[in-house]
């Protein structure tokens, strides 16, 4: 194990995936010359040359389209949005094209393409550029949906992204980028999709979460316990596809449940989870399930109007209590 920050964990996902196949490559806004806005791959464009780590236009429907097609022609890209909230330029290209292809061709032409960059609410950029949207993609049918809160996630989660023979939505939550942690040297390590992570075991609420807000959770979690109240935190990793029985699992023991994210609570990400747990355990809950998520509003760029729009460890205490009454 070697200890490292989030982002060298995935600029060392891709590397030994790019070592491993010749079909990988990276593409996007200032990826090679600037070294990326976040520094992911720095360094990149010197070992690999500008064949491999291509520099674009400023222009988020064709770094898509471009992907797009090099996948369905056997290449395997690695696409970059220098922010998420800058994708929706490009929704025609992977809603219309990257997430369908492969049905609209009966199966015949795969997309071996991944999306990604940095994600997430907060640092104040403001409305236009802080925004948390991964229920968007987790909505469309043929996206698989990631969100790594480790840097051992963040690596092993990345190489079978790469590795997976469809169009995969990989977000990094910019505020995490600089976490430490340990990380398997191992060039096979991988971690499968759809396999959730309890983080912490407990036997009196579940809270569940991805990202960001996990380390959130954690942080609620360890408050609690001081109070005597023991958590289990569950760590999603995939959104698509979803780990529900470990969810079930733990809610079989615990009979209560906290569903926590960064993004607006209005249609968030929480609201189909909190759907699926009474879907499937319904016969095991003792009290109504509680959502933490953040304001409905266009993200602030004053720095205290922010913090009040950004859900906390704070609110997951709050929650935790409602539900436990």
């Amino acid at each position: 194990m070697a200890v490292m920050r989030y982002s060298e964990a995935l600029r060392l996902a891709m590397t030994e995936e790019m070592e491993r196949d010749d079909s990988v490559f990276i593409c996007g806004e200032e990826v090679g010359q600037y070294q990326g806005t976040y520094r992911v791959t720095e360094g990149m464009l010197s070992k690999f040359g500008p064949r491999r780590v291509v520099d674009t236009p400023i222009s988020e429907i064709g770094i898509a389209g471009m992907a797009t097609g090099a996948a369905m022609a056997g290449l395997r890209p690695i696409a970059e949005f220098m922010t998420w909230s800058f994708a929706l330029e490009a929704m025609d290209a992977l809603v219309n094209h990257a997430a369908k292809i492969t049905y609209m061709s009966g199966g015949r032409i795969s997309c071996p393409v991944v999306f990604r960059g940095p994600a997430g609410v907060g640092t104040q950029l403001s409305a236009q550029h802080s925004q948390s949207l991964e229920s968007w993609f987790a909505h469309t049918p043929g996206f698989k949906v990631v969100l790594p809160s480790t840097p051992e996630d963040a690596k092993g989660l990345l190489k079978t992204a790469i590795r997976d023979p469809n169009p995969v939505i990989f977000m990094e939550n910019a505020g995490i980028y600089g976490q430490r942690g340990e990380v398997p040297e191992d060039t096979d390590f991988m971690i499968p999709f759809g396999q959730a992570a309890v983080r912490t075991e407990g036997s009196d609420i579940t809270l569940i979460s991805y990202s960001n807000m996990v380390l959130k959770c954690l942080k609620a979690a360890e408050a609690l316990e001081k109070d005597g109240i023991h958590c289990e935190v569950i760590d999603l990793r995939t959104l698509v596809p979803l780990d529900m029985d470990t969810v079930v699992k733990s809610i079989q023991k615990t009979h209560r449940a906290v569903v926590a994210h960064e993004e607006w609570k209005n249609v968030g990400f929480g609201a189909e989870l909190a759907s699926r747990i009474y879907e499937q355990a319904f016969d095991y809950m003792d009290a109504p399930i509680e959502r933490v998520g953040g304001a409905d509003v266009p993200m602030p760029y004053a720095k205290n109007l922010e913090r009040a729009a950004i859900p906390t460890d704070l609110d997951i205490i709050a929650a935790v209590k409602r539900a436990l009454a």
